[in-house]
């Protein structure tokens, strides 16, 4: 193809020539997106409706929750339906709005948890004054900013990328990312949009050096008053925290900045499953489901409704008893 003009659509990662093995490519990742929407849901749902969760760290917990849902929702349903279809074709404007909104979602991922950082390093490390900093005024100012932040970097990403010139259509990854998008262009100009990745991993390394820093302030406030202990999050949580960040942040370095031809492509799918997919699945487990304050939300949200099935098959039993009697 001699110029972007001509390209009208894109072809994404080969499918097996094995129906069996594309069957098994569609359970995999259908497991995987099932799971990471009803996990998701269930934060969102157990945050809304319980009024003992409106508070500015469940308020940020179901940002992340709104962002994770998007995230996979992006790419991961075009992959499901094409993989059974065993049709490898993105339209034009459809590869352009994965990459817009997907590089949206895991930035705002990034911030939403710098900023769920900030807001434990107040509660713990300054408690007397958490209440006026993270006011309810404060907290939608920075969930607001993390949005718009993220969402005009997505949109500079996207210009940078597709304003190359693309020597073929073939996309070596099951949805539109772009240093694979980068390796289709046929002159030097995407040295520019490699730049400005550079300068986004660099503001990104940053968030997780000041997320390692404000949890190593955490647990030095709590050694030193243990009274405090049921206030904060267990290390048991901020150790998986930090282990799903660190993950999240070496593959996404190692897709973005690796030679054209340093890995196989088995490899590079790998890497992307587990930047792309496995964080969106695993934060609600542990930010959420492993949180007991959730817990008891969903557990209040369900004897609610246990509640009502026991009052109604009790008031059903003694309506038929007294049928029987009377008859």
């Amino acid at each position: 193809m001699n110029n972007q003009s001509s390209v009208s659509e894109f072809l994404l990662l080969e499918f097996s020539a094995t129906w069996e093995l594309r069957i098994l490519h569609f359970i995999l990742f259908l497991i995987l997106y099932l799971t990471t929407v009803a996990g998701n849901i269930l934060i969102i749902t157990a945050i809304v409706l319980d009024h003992h969760l409106h508070s500015p760290l469940y308020f940020f917990l179901l940002n992340l929750a709104i962002q994770d849902l998007g995230s996979v929702s992006v790419i991961l349903p075009k992959y499901i339906i094409s993989a059974i279809k065993n049709d490898r074709r993105i339209s034009y404007s459809g590869c352009v709005a994965q990459v817009l909104f997907f590089v949206f979602f895991i930035g705002s991922d990034v911030a939403l948890l710098t900023v769920m950082a900030y807001d434990r390093y107040i509660a713990i490390c300054n408690p007397l004054r958490y209440e006026t900093i993270m006011n309810r005024k404060a907290c939608a100012q920075m969930a607001l900013s993390a949005w718009f932040a993220t969402f005009l970097n997505a949109v500079l990403h996207t210009c940078g990328t597709f304003a190359t010139t693309f020597c073929s259509n073939v996309v070596n990854q099951f949805f539109c990312e772009i240093p694979q998008l980068l390796r289709l262009a046929c002159t030097d100009s995407y040295q520019i949009e490699m730049g400005a990745v550079l300068v986004s991993i660099m503001v990104w390394f940053g968030c997780f050096i000041f997320i390692i820093v404000t949890y190593i302030q955490i647990f030095t406030a709590v050694s030193k008053i243990p009274s405090v202990h049921s206030l904060i999050p267990r290390p048991s949580t901020c150790i998986p925290h930090l282990t799903v960040v660190s993950m999240f942040s070496l593959t996404v370095c190692l897709a973005y900045l690796r030679p054209s031809s340093s890995t196989s492509s088995s490899l590079e799918i790998l890497i992307t499953v587990m930047y792309s997919v496995l964080p969106p699945m695993l934060n609600p487990l542990i930010y959420s489901l492993r949180n007991k304050e959730i817990k008891l939300a969903l557990s209040r949200l369900l004897g609610i409704r246990s509640s009502c099935n026991n009052a109604f098959f009790l008031q059903h039993f003694r309506t038929q008893c007294s049928k029987v009697e009377s008859g």
